[in-house]
């Protein structure tokens, strides 16, 4: 059985002080600046904002972009005997909308769905508490909103 990874804060928050250009992950573009973020590299800044702000608050990492039940979630973390699952939302502008309009009933079944189906495959954390949370990232603030699960 594989281990889930822990991250630590040193690294998250270490991660965290590069918020500057972005260098590409793609192999022919390593390492070459881009001066605007592509919008799948402001979802991985929002996505460690969000790793930073559950370790930071004493939750361990137990997945990030899992798949379970045909479903993604972004991030499952746990403090004692709570699960969180966690789907993290952001915008780049205020114009846009709010990112926790991003997010409806269908989203929050899919979710669960997914939290089911990843918590039946774990039966060491049988008997915790679980909730949906979704976590709206605007610049470097961060809102946590807890949906009925």
């Amino acid at each position: 059985m594989l281990r889930p990874r822990c991250e630590s804060v040193r690294h998250v928050l270490s991660s965290l002080l590069g918020l500057g250009s972005v260098a590409s992950d793609h192999p022919a573009t390593r390492g070459v600046k881009h001066g605007r973020r592509s919008t799948r590299e402001a979802g991985r800044r929002a996505e460690r904002l969000a790793v930073a702000h559950y370790l930071l608050r004493g939750y361990r990492v137990l997945g990030r972009n899992v798949w379970a039940g045909g479903y993604e979630v972004d991030l499952i973390v746990r403090r004692g005997r709570a699960v969180v699952f966690c789907e993290v939302k952001s915008k780049s502008r205020s114009g846009m909308g709010d990112p926790l309009e991003m997010v409806g009933p269908e989203k929050l079944d899919r979710m669960t769905r997914a939290a089911s189906a990843w918590l039946a495959s774990r039966p060491d954390l049988d008997g915790l508490g679980v909730t949906v949370e979704v976590l709206a990232v605007r610049g470097r603030s961060v809102e946590r909103v807890t949906a009925a699960m």
